[in-house]
């Protein structure tokens, strides 16, 4: 994939940036993150040359002022509310983030348990962070919010909130996910250190949608079918085109929420130092975009494959089919389908002429390699096989694995395991090409090129298994699957 994105230029001028922002605010600065502060494999394929860990590299250039407040809402802890991308609670993954961070280097000060209103599971959070040193403040349900912005601020309401107690300068507050709460965190703690006398600030850190492309820019329509659950629509923003004669993106819910927080704003401090949503925004990325046409290539890509991504959700009654088609018109707004996936295209023709599963990956020299299910293996597990024949200059016909290995694996699934499906998944082969590996060195050269295939394109003409599908995911694959299931259980 040709690069599109200077990372080098992004740290520096996003980190000055934030510096200067910090110094606007009189030395202390709240600042909402949001997205992901590392793994932010979206920001990496549609801006081609984003680290994954960018924002995360960008913030230890400022560690020495900054302390990070992770935020969790209480009704989150209480539904287990999953993480799609890594299948962990957000209760656990405050932990596990946690963890990230002061493996970093950096100062992780408290974690705020907002929207409570008593729950017990939020309780037992609390008391399991204690009980592990962890400073933990708690911020309530406010009757109203956002429009009750007279109770908003107020001693009943931001007032009540537990005031976190933070050293730097830089606060940066960042959740699990969406809807955690993070903005209601640094508006209470504003209220409070105008209270206390302090002069403090707020920004906002979100990389999509960029306010300085336009609007239809397929950057930007990826993000929308990023957020397609959330229902997020970019949009202009009113406010910053009447204050400065200047067109620029921001999405609905910060739109819409700004006279809220204007008024709230107006309510702490007596007026609002941001004319407009983009105001707040510290985003550069926008202006490290080095190669246009890479980037929308690659996020075109990428809307083909979140449109996947929801059809195999509703197939599993995950979702709903309102997501998929927003997708749909966010492709035709891109003026883009399927077959421009060319993995997508390839999967697909072999399956309709063999009329069995079939699967196609696409390697870094852009070549093209298939695959079909046999008797021994899956489609899946096959494409594995032959693409690390390819990529080690081994010929397509060599066995790696030899017949007489994977029948024991079959009858172990099988005959004691109590398995229907005797073929061997990409787990099995992966470990079964391990052992042969051990005394045949094509099968060693193959594995040995496992890492090539981060970041390569797949497709496959069923739906997998989550076993296939977990092993292509930490192979850092990007997979999609037609939306059929080879057997559809009723439970």
């Amino acid at each position: 994939m040709k690069i599109g994105f200077d990372n080098e230029k992004y740290l520096k001028m996003q980190s000055e940036h934030i510096k200067e922002r910090i110094v606007q605010f009189g030395d202390k600065l709240y600042l909402e993150f949001g997205g992901k502060l590392f793994d932010d494999y979206h920001a990496s394929r549609v801006l081609p040359g984003f680290a994954p860990d960018a924002k995360l590299q960008m913030l230890m250039q400022l560690s020495d002022c900054a302390e990070i407040v992770i935020v969790i809402s209480a009704t989150d802890i209480e539904k287990n509310k999953v993480r799609g991308d890594l299948g962990i609670t957000y209760d656990v993954d405050v932990l596990r983030l946690r963890d990230e961070f002061l493996n970093k280097g950096l100062y992780v000060g408290s974690v705020v348990i907002t929207h409570y209103s008593g729950q017990l599971s939020a309780e037992q959070f609390k008391a399991k962070l204690e009980k592990k040193n962890i400073k933990v403040y708690l911020h309530y349900t406010i009757e109203g919010y956002p429009a009750n912005v007279s109770l908003i601020v107020s001693e009943n309401g931001y007032g009540k909130n537990d005031y976190i107690e933070t050293t730097r300068p830089l606060v940066v507050v960042t959740a699990p996910g969406p809807g955690s709460g993070k903005m209601a965190t640094c508006l209470s703690q504003l209220y409070h250190d105008n209270q206390r006398g302090i002069k403090a600030g707020y920004a906002k850190f979100e990389t999509f949608p960029i306010w300085n492309i336009p609007l239809k820019h397929p950057i930007n329509l990826a993000y929308e079918a990023a957020t397609a659950d959330l229902n997020d629509i970019n949009m202009i923003d009113p406010f910053h085109l009447e204050a400065y004669g200047e067109t620029t993106v921001n999405y609905n819910r910060d739109i819409e929420i700004f006279p809220v927080l204007n008024a709230i704003f107006e309510g702490i401090y007596g007026s609002n130092p941001y004319k407009s949503p983009t105001d707040m925004g510290v985003n550069m990325a926008g202006n490290c975009i080095i190669d246009d046409e890479a980037c929308c290539e690659a996020s075109k890509m990428e809307i083909i494959r979140r449109y996947y991504t929801s059809l195999n959700k509703t197939v599993r009654d995950n979702t709903s089919e309102t997501e998929v088609y927003k997708i749909e018109l966010l492709m035709k707004q891109a003026k883009i389908t399927t077959a421009d996936r060319k993995v997508t295209a390839a999967a697909k023709e072999r399956a309709e002429k063999l009329g069995v599963p079939t699967a196609a990956i696409e390697l870094p020299d852009g070549h093209i390699i298939t695959s079909k299910t046999s008797d021994f293996l899956g489609a899946s597990a096959a494409l594995l096989l032959n693409a690390l024949k390819y990529l080690a200059g081994v010929e397509h016909d060599t066995k790696l694995i030899k017949p007489e290995a994977i029948e024991p694996i079959q009858d172990l699934k099988v005959r004691y395991l109590g398995g229907r499906n005797p073929r061997l998944h990409t787990d099995e082969v992966l470990i079964a090409l391990s052992l042969a590996a051990c005394s045949d060195d094509n099968a060693k050269r193959s594995l040995e090129q496992l890492p090539k295939l981060k970041g390569c394109q797949v497709h496959t003409s069923v739906m997998l298994s989550e076993v296939d599908i977990k092993i292509y995911k930490k192979l850092g694959v990007d997979l999609t699957s037609e939306p059929i299931q080879t057997v559809r259980k009723q439970y």
